[in-house]
């Protein structure tokens, strides 16, 4: 029994829930942070999409085991290896979801529409978006414009005057197109697009047109950002025009990413050049730092 549930977990990729760190882009940005009723709900926000984000796992390894048994690393999945029973998993991810929606029931309404665009998209894009170019990439760019939306949404009952940002979505979005569109890249350079690929939508790329897609959305996540820094509102908001030091931290994390897809082609597994680059890391940690001093939280 013990195997199974560790399966499971290892199903449910906990390395890649640093995804539901956006989450608490609302809270930094609403400057609340030193508010413990809104920290505290930003967190359990956060711990219900890591639940949300294993049952989409689950549910998209339950959906591409044929597939999957055709790829190098992920024909070890716990799922296709048989490790983790086929009804095993489905009770595990039905089991998550019944979980994420009670959560975000208790953590309101907003929230909790939130979760279950978040599981309703996940499945079209399951069932249809994946299978369709470039569109397969803009699903996963809506997701994360779904969590960046949730992350204020949960504060909403203990922190009133908390708003979305139109600014935050349009930079999340173009982020993760950019970030796509790296693995997008990596996964045709490594499996090609004939027949045998395990993700047909690859048929339909070439590396030229995904070369000159990562090369417009980080071109568009840069001018988005810098022109965040610089908009009325925002200077409104916060007080100050200094939040503009914050755009070579953006420029060179993102020129970093795009040398290690590139030079040193590791575009396909986003969630590890997070966790393993150092000098990621430093400049991630570095802009944080920069950018709280700066807005006062």
């Amino acid at each position: 029994m013990m195997t199974i549930f560790k399966a499971l977990l290892e199903n449910m990729r906990p390395r890649q829930w640093t995804k539901n760190l956006l989450l608490f882009a609302g809270v930094i940005f609403a400057q609340r942070l030193g508010e413990t009723a809104c920290l505290t709900r930003a967190f359990l926000g956060f711990a219900v999409f890591c639940l949300a984000s294993g049952a989409v796992y689950i549910f998209n390894d339950i959906a591409d085991r044929e597939l999957d048994r055709l790829h190098p690393y992920k024909r070890l999945r716990p799922i296709v290896s048989g490790r983790l029973p086929l009804d095993w998993a489905v009770r595990g991810c039905l089991s998550l979801l019944v979980i994420c929606l009670i959560s975000s029931w208790l953590l309101g309404p907003e929230f909790l529409g939130m979760v279950g665009l978040f599981f309703l998209w996940n499945w079209l894009y399951t069932r249809w978006l994946k299978r369709v170019p470039v569109l397969d990439v803009m699903g996963i760019g809506m997701s994360f414009v779904i969590r960046a939306t949730a992350g204020v949404m949960v504060l909403l009952a203990a922190c009133p005057g908390v708003g979305i940002s139109p600014w935050l979505l349009l930079c999340t979005f173009f982020l993760s197109l950019f970030l796509g569109f790296c693995k997008r890249r990596d996964e045709l350079l490594r499996q090609g697009s004939g027949p045998g690929t395990t993700r047909p939508v690859l048929r339909d790329y070439s590396e030229p047109m995904l070369n000159a897609l990562i090369g417009g959305s980080f071109a568009l996540t840069t001018m988005m950002y810098a022109l965040y820094t610089m908009w009325p509102s925002t200077l409104e908001h916060f007080g100050t025009d200094d939040l503009i030091y914050t755009v070579p931290f953006v420029l060179i994390g993102m020129g970093r990413y795009l040398y290690l897809v590139f030079l040193e082609d590791m575009g396909g597994k986003p969630h590890e050049i997070l966790l393993n680059d150092i000098f990621i890391q430093v400049i991630v940690v570095g802009w944080i730092g920069v950018a709280i001093k700066i807005i006062g939280i």
